[in-house]
């Protein structure tokens, strides 16, 4: 299959290396890769980038090692909301190494996968939309997107690309070859496969695991449990440590209505005008805000919430939102372990809701730090309030994205991403690759010096970045 190309479904099965069906036409890409410092074409920061070359061989749908069930299934309420239907980009880097001796590790993740797939059946089917504007998925077992590749590029080369001394974060200046692509044009993102996977080989013995995968079927926690899945096959384990679990029927909506405030439009910019830049916070960061709270009698806070006012506080001056407008702080809160909805450990669908804060945008530039994290942990107390939640957002979808606004934050540290191991250790970097205008996420990574931090990818616009950076520097010197 030609990348970019429409996916058709009647290719007929192969069994060349693992269990997969190749398109019929046959061929090896040649993707040359090289920017200097500056800003990547897509309004990325990058710095100092090599020249590489992939060869990215012909993609093929790797199907389930055995017989599935045939069968239609249905999504929740949350899950068939038409915000979700996109392909979420994910990567892993690894430093590879000899731990499994001679093995290939794209050859050992392409059987683990096709072994996964036997459990997670229905990611190897497709969406068909159904009265009401519902999804289900038809468990067809045709398969997901798999390709490999090779880069001639080491690891310490992309490290320093992606800059150097904060260690591996996004923006990643490589990911157009690294990340298998996909043209959702024409039928859209329901005729693709819900899964499109790229495993490339470094020169240095290290590989990039590149993952597509559609969020109507997975939040991040889902995404976890489906990666877990095939990296404990991948390191022979005769089955995955948790059993996935459908159930998605627990979190129908009772459809009891709620006011959901309009979005602000974005000043007009084009797709050059934009940044995407990582903030790394190290422990000591964290301890100096932490103790600056104490000092002035704030309430005591969690790294998520002293980070969050932070990044909100910052945001919303360097955006310079209109005289009345509502600054609105959206935190993507999981119910998983809500006891009252009792969804299985293997739950592997969408499981959360946006918990929202809110102040006039005028009074941010003044509000202390502690006066913003007061706010926060406001929000973050209504998720007693689940079923109401889990409402809205069947019922009006999540906060616009695109609106100046709305910050929505997600918090992904201790999803696991960072603990995925397919035999050859846990990742330099494990999680999403992107993130948009109107959001952001937290996840756990090594700093410079190997030591433990968090990083934040924030995307402004041009002129709000510089800005955002002075506000969170000033911060954290105060």
């Amino acid at each position: 299959m030609l990348i970019g190309s429409k996916y058709t479904s009647d290719d007929e099965r192969s069994s060349i290396r693992f269990s997969i069906r190749r398109s019929p036409q046959k061929h090896t890409e040649h993707l040359t890769y090289r920017t200097e410092s500056g800003t990547h074409a897509r309004g990325v920061q990058i710095a100092m980038t090599p020249t590489f070359a992939v060869r990215r061989r012909e993609p093929v749908l790797v199907v389930p090692a055995s017989p599935t069930p045939r069968e239609t299934k249905r999504l929740s309420d949350i899950d068939s909301k038409e915000s979700l239907r996109v392909l979420m980009p994910g990567v892993f880097v690894y430093r590879g190494g000899p731990a499994r001796g001679d093995d290939d590790p794209v050859d050992v993740i392409g059987r683990a996968l096709s072994e996964a797939l036997v459990h997670y059946y229905p990611l190897a089917g497709r969406f068909r939309e159904v009265e009401g504007g519902k999804l289900v998925v038809e468990c067809t077992g045709e398969g997901v997107l798999f390709a490999e590749a090779d880069a001639d590029v080491r690891l310490a080369e992309l490290e320093e690309a992606a800059g150097g001394g904060q260690g591996l974060t996004p923006p990643f200046p490589c990911m157009d070859e690294l990340l298998l692509d996909v043209d959702c044009s024409g039928g859209g993102v329901l005729t693709w496969p819900l899964v499109v996977i790229q495993a490339t080989r470094l020169l240095c013995g290290g590989f990039v695991f590149g993952m597509r995968i559609n969020h109507a079927m997975c939040d991040a926690a889902g995404v976890y449990l489906f990666m877990s899945a095939v990296a404990d096959l991948a390191r022979g384990l005769p089955a995955p440590a948790v059993a996935p679990s459908w159930s998605r029927g627990l979190l129908d909506a009772p459809h009891t209505k709620h006011d959901v405030a309009p979005p602000l439009p974005f000043p007009a910019h084009g797709s050059d005008d934009t940044v995407m830049r990582s903030f790394v916070f190290r422990v000591a960061d964290i301890a100096s805000l932490k103790k600056r709270l104490h000092v002035h009698g704030a309430p005591v806070a969690t790294t998520f919430e002293v980070l969050a006012a932070l990044l909100w506080r910052a945001r919303t001056v360097a955006l310079a939102l209109p005289a009345g407008e509502v600054a609105r702080l959206g935190i993507i809160a999981s119910f998983r372990r809500n006891a009252a909805l009792r969804l299985p450990t293997g739950y592997y669908g969408n499981a959360c809701v946006p918990l929202r804060a809110s102040a006039p945008a005028d009074d941010m530039g003044g509000s202390s730090l502690g006066d913003v994290v007061e706010m926060i942990q406001k929000a973050k107390a209504t998720a007693v309030h689940v079923r109401s939640a889990a409402d809205m957002l069947a019922l009006h979808g999540p906060p616009p994205f695109d609106s100046p606004n709305m910050f929505l934050l997600s918090d992904l540290r201790h999803v696991g991403f960072h603990r995925v191991d397919f035999g050859w250790g846990e990742p330099v970097y494990g999680g999403p690759s992107q993130v948009h205008l109107g959001g952001t996420f937290f996840v756990a990574v090594k700093d410079g010096d190997g030591e433990d931090a968090v990083a934040v990818p924030v995307m402004l616009p041009r002129t709000a970045m510089g800005l955002f950076a002075a506000e969170i520097e000033t911060s954290l010197k105060a």
